[in-house]
Protein backbone atom coordinates (compact mmCIF):
# COMPACT_ATOMS: atom_id res chain seq x y z
CA UNK A 1 0.00 0.00 0.00
CA UNK A 2 2.88 2.29 0.83
CA UNK A 3 4.43 2.04 -2.33
CA UNK A 4 1.25 2.86 -4.23
CA UNK A 5 0.59 5.20 -1.59
CA UNK A 6 4.53 7.14 -2.72
CA UNK A 7 3.58 6.69 -6.40
CA UNK A 8 0.50 8.63 -6.64
CA UNK A 9 2.39 11.24 -4.38
CA UNK A 10 5.08 11.40 -6.75
CA UNK A 11 3.10 11.95 -9.91
CA UNK A 12 0.46 14.86 -8.03
CA UNK A 13 4.05 16.34 -6.56
CA UNK A 14 5.60 16.32 -10.45
CA UNK A 15 2.56 16.89 -12.51
CA UNK A 16 2.48 20.38 -10.48
CA UNK A 17 5.85 21.13 -11.33
CA UNK A 18 6.37 19.92 -14.45
CA UNK A 19 3.07 22.03 -15.53
CA UNK A 20 5.07 25.19 -14.15
CA UNK A 21 7.89 24.63 -16.95
CA UNK A 22 4.76 24.64 -19.82
CA UNK A 23 4.68 28.39 -19.42
CA UNK A 24 1.68 29.53 -22.08
CA UNK A 25 -0.51 26.85 -20.09
CA UNK A 26 0.86 28.30 -17.00
CA UNK A 27 0.04 31.83 -18.00
CA UNK A 28 -3.26 30.96 -19.19
CA UNK A 29 -4.00 29.46 -15.85
CA UNK A 30 -2.59 32.72 -13.78
CA UNK A 31 -5.23 34.71 -16.23
CA UNK A 32 -7.94 32.78 -15.30
CA UNK A 33 -7.52 32.56 -11.39
CA UNK A 34 -5.30 35.57 -10.89
CA UNK A 35 -1.48 35.00 -9.35
CA UNK A 36 -2.42 34.80 -6.01
CA UNK A 37 -5.50 32.00 -6.99
CA UNK A 38 -3.03 30.56 -9.10
CA UNK A 39 -0.17 30.18 -6.53
CA UNK A 40 -2.81 29.34 -3.84
CA UNK A 41 -3.73 25.94 -6.29
CA UNK A 42 0.12 25.17 -6.96
CA UNK A 43 0.52 25.29 -3.27
CA UNK A 44 -2.42 22.93 -2.32
CA UNK A 45 -1.38 20.48 -5.17
CA UNK A 46 2.32 20.41 -4.17
CA UNK A 47 1.84 20.32 -0.55
CA UNK A 48 -0.69 17.06 -0.86
CA UNK A 49 1.18 15.35 -3.48
CA UNK A 50 4.25 16.07 -0.66
CA UNK A 51 1.99 14.66 1.67
CA UNK A 52 1.06 11.69 -0.07
CA UNK A 53 5.40 11.37 -0.79
CA UNK A 54 5.89 11.10 3.09
CA UNK A 55 3.33 9.03 4.51
CA UNK A 56 3.63 6.37 1.19
CA UNK A 57 7.46 6.35 1.50
CA UNK A 58 6.99 5.99 5.50
CA UNK A 59 4.86 3.36 5.00
CA UNK A 60 6.34 1.92 2.45
CA UNK A 61 9.84 1.96 5.04
CA UNK A 62 7.92 -0.18 8.05
CA UNK A 63 5.30 -2.83 5.47
CA UNK A 64 6.69 -3.18 1.89
CA UNK A 65 10.44 -2.83 1.89
CA UNK A 66 11.54 -4.02 -1.60
CA UNK A 67 15.41 -4.35 -1.34
CA UNK A 68 16.84 -4.16 -5.16
CA UNK A 69 20.35 -4.25 -4.86
CA UNK A 70 22.37 -3.60 -1.37
CA UNK A 71 24.98 -0.49 -2.28
CA UNK A 72 28.20 -1.38 -1.07
CA UNK A 73 28.92 0.34 2.58
CA UNK A 74 31.60 3.38 1.28
CA UNK A 75 28.83 4.74 -0.67
CA UNK A 76 27.48 5.96 2.33
CA UNK A 77 30.35 7.77 3.25
CA UNK A 78 30.01 9.67 -0.34
CA UNK A 79 26.39 10.58 0.59
CA UNK A 80 27.82 11.85 3.90
CA UNK A 81 30.69 14.67 1.32
CA UNK A 82 27.86 15.06 -1.05
CA UNK A 83 25.02 16.12 1.69
CA UNK A 84 27.57 18.61 2.46
CA UNK A 85 28.23 20.24 -0.86
CA UNK A 86 24.32 20.17 -1.67
CA UNK A 87 23.25 21.93 1.62
CA UNK A 88 25.76 24.72 1.18
CA UNK A 89 24.18 24.83 -2.29
CA UNK A 90 20.92 25.44 -1.30
CA UNK A 91 22.07 27.63 1.12
CA UNK A 92 23.04 30.30 -1.93
CA UNK A 93 19.52 30.26 -2.97
CA UNK A 94 18.76 33.32 -1.51
CA UNK A 95 22.02 35.24 -0.94
CA UNK A 96 23.65 36.97 -3.92
CA UNK A 97 27.15 34.93 -4.56
CA UNK A 98 29.65 33.46 -6.63
CA UNK A 99 28.69 30.06 -5.54
CA UNK A 100 24.96 31.11 -6.52
CA UNK A 101 26.69 32.41 -9.65
CA UNK A 102 28.79 29.03 -10.29
CA UNK A 103 25.94 26.82 -9.96
CA UNK A 104 23.59 29.16 -12.03
CA UNK A 105 20.14 27.64 -10.23
CA UNK A 106 21.20 26.47 -6.56
CA UNK A 107 17.99 24.88 -5.88
CA UNK A 108 17.81 22.38 -8.96
CA UNK A 109 21.72 22.07 -8.33
CA UNK A 110 21.10 20.93 -4.74
CA UNK A 111 17.76 18.87 -5.84
CA UNK A 112 19.95 17.14 -8.18
CA UNK A 113 23.44 16.30 -5.93
CA UNK A 114 20.58 15.15 -2.63
CA UNK A 115 19.03 12.45 -5.15
CA UNK A 116 22.20 11.40 -6.56
CA UNK A 117 23.62 11.17 -3.40
CA UNK A 118 21.05 9.13 -1.78
CA UNK A 119 20.62 6.70 -4.79
CA UNK A 120 23.95 6.06 -4.17
CA UNK A 121 23.55 4.61 -0.81
CA UNK A 122 19.61 3.66 -0.60
CA UNK A 123 19.28 0.59 -2.93
CA UNK A 124 15.54 -0.60 -1.85
CA UNK A 125 12.89 0.24 -4.60
CA UNK A 126 10.87 3.07 -3.04
CA UNK A 127 14.29 5.10 -2.22
CA UNK A 128 15.42 4.07 -5.83
CA UNK A 129 11.91 5.77 -7.09
CA UNK A 130 11.48 8.70 -4.39
CA UNK A 131 15.06 9.67 -4.70
CA UNK A 132 15.45 8.99 -8.82
CA UNK A 133 11.93 10.53 -9.63
CA UNK A 134 13.69 13.92 -7.72
CA UNK A 135 16.86 13.87 -9.59
CA UNK A 136 15.21 13.29 -13.02
CA UNK A 137 12.41 16.10 -12.24
CA UNK A 138 15.52 18.64 -11.35
CA UNK A 139 17.45 17.30 -14.64
CA UNK A 140 14.30 18.01 -16.95
CA UNK A 141 13.31 21.25 -14.73
CA UNK A 142 17.27 22.70 -15.29
CA UNK A 143 16.84 21.87 -18.87
CA UNK A 144 13.55 23.33 -19.38
CA UNK A 145 14.70 26.75 -17.63
CA UNK A 146 17.59 26.58 -20.17
CA UNK A 147 15.51 26.34 -22.66
CA UNK A 148 13.50 28.84 -22.06
CA UNK A 149 16.56 31.45 -21.92
CA UNK A 150 16.29 31.30 -17.76
CA UNK A 151 20.43 31.26 -17.38
CA UNK A 152 19.77 31.61 -13.60
CA UNK A 153 22.28 34.03 -11.54
CA UNK A 154 24.87 35.98 -13.69
CA UNK A 155 26.35 38.19 -12.01
CA UNK A 156 28.37 37.82 -8.17
CA UNK A 157 28.71 40.14 -5.85
CA UNK A 158 32.46 41.85 -5.79
CA UNK A 159 34.03 40.08 -2.81
CA UNK A 160 33.57 36.99 -0.75
CA UNK A 161 31.60 37.78 2.28
CA UNK A 162 28.38 36.47 0.99
CA UNK A 163 29.89 33.09 0.30
CA UNK A 164 31.17 32.61 3.50
CA UNK A 165 28.20 33.62 4.96
CA UNK A 166 26.65 30.56 2.44
CA UNK A 167 28.90 28.05 3.45
CA UNK A 168 28.74 28.81 7.28
CA UNK A 169 25.23 28.84 6.62
CA UNK A 170 25.53 25.59 5.05
CA UNK A 171 27.49 23.55 7.18
CA UNK A 172 25.09 24.85 10.12
CA UNK A 173 22.22 23.39 8.26
CA UNK A 174 23.81 20.66 7.77
CA UNK A 175 24.95 19.49 11.25
CA UNK A 176 21.45 20.21 11.86
CA UNK A 177 20.22 18.06 9.92
CA UNK A 178 22.51 15.00 9.79
CA UNK A 179 22.33 15.37 14.00
CA UNK A 180 18.97 16.17 14.92
CA UNK A 181 17.01 16.00 11.86
CA UNK A 182 17.69 12.53 9.66
CA UNK A 183 17.78 10.84 12.62
CA UNK A 184 15.06 11.60 14.69
CA UNK A 185 12.57 12.62 11.92
CA UNK A 186 13.68 10.37 9.30
CA UNK A 187 14.81 7.70 11.77
CA UNK A 188 18.21 7.11 9.98
CA UNK A 189 21.29 8.17 11.69
CA UNK A 190 23.46 9.79 9.32
CA UNK A 191 27.02 10.63 11.37
CA UNK A 192 27.02 7.06 13.57
CA UNK A 193 29.29 5.11 12.63
CA UNK A 194 30.68 7.59 9.26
Amino acid sequence: MGLVVLIVGLVVFFASHVFVTARDKRAALIDRLGTGGYRVLFSVVSLAGLALIVWGYADYRVHGWIQVWTPPAAMRHATVGLMLISIVVLASFRIPSHIKTWTKHPMLASIKIWAFAHLLSNGDLGSILLFGSFLAWAVYARIAAKRRGDLGAQVAPAGWTNDIVVVLAGVAAYLLLGFYFHPYVIGMPVFAGA
